[in-house]
């Protein structure tokens, strides 16, 4: 959860304290917002938290799709595999 005290900042603060954020970053793994103008602008975080984040992204799209999937065939929106294996031998010419 982000805490606007630790991890909301101006960007020259930023610049002037890079090193000190980059340890922020790692220690806390949680991003830190830059503000410029008083406007949040930039959104910074380190390299593992962000991959953990993409990972995390990628679960829930699969489990998302998993869903879906499963709603059609609860809805009745599928056909037998040898029908579909049949119109994509005919589309694209593939002889089995």
């Amino acid at each position: 959860m982000l805490n606007i005290v630790r991890d909301i900042h101006s960007l020259s603060s930023f610049k002037r304290n890079t090193s000190k954020f980059i340890q922020l970053m790692k220690e806390t793994g949680q991003p830190v917002v830059l503000t410029v103008n008083g406007k949040a602008e930039l959104v910074v975080q380190d390299a593992e938290s962000y991959q953990k984040l993409l990972e995390l992204l990628e679960q829930l799209e699969t489990i998302a799709g998993i869903s879906k999937g499963l709603e059609d065939v609860d809805a009745g929106r599928t056909r037998p595999v040898k029908e579909f294996e049949q119109e994509m031998q005919q589309k694209y010419g593939i002889s089995s």
